[in-house]
């Protein structure tokens, strides 16, 4: 049971990495960043409305960011739907280290940015998928299904 919990959970978690993605891939066209703009001007708390993602090169890399982030959510759901049930210990070491590479990157230009709203934020993301992959290959519950 504890093994489903956590493929499901991990599953989760890859698909909101996924609509995350999506959402902020939103922010590469006026008509539809507005979403992703206001996201922008919380995570530069207060909102005041003075972020949005009006210049090109801030769409360019809100289509970038949004695709990588699609990216790795398909890597991620990948990982657990097929290598985890096979080779829990690998699926397990990729998850880690790609969600640890990822937190410091995207958290240290975060702050350098000025937004430790976004690390607060990653804190989070990071904990709710290195937690329950940390347990995998761990235990003989978290064994493959």
């Amino acid at each position: 049971m504890q093994r489903d919990l956590t493929a499901r959970w991990l599953g989760f978690m890859s698909l909101f990495v996924i609509a995350f993605g999506l959402l902020l891939a939103l922010g590469a066209h006026p008509m539809t960043s507005a979403v992703t703009g206001w996201l922008t001007d919380l995570i530069f708390f207060p909102v005041d409305g003075r972020e949005v993602l009006a210049a090109p090169d801030a769409r360019l890399y809100a289509a970038i960011c949004g695709g990588v982030m699609v990216g790795w959510g398909v890597t991620l759901w990948l990982v657990v739907t097929r290598l985890l049930p096979v080779d829990p210990g690998l699926a397990r070491s990729m998850l880690l280290s790609g969600t640890v590479c990822w937190f410091v990157v995207d958290s240290a230009g975060s702050f350098a940015a000025g937004a430790p709203l976004n690390v607060a934020a990653n804190t989070l993301m990071l904990l709710a998928i290195i937690v329950p992959a940390w347990r995998i290959g761990r235990s003989p519950l978290a064994v493959a299904r």
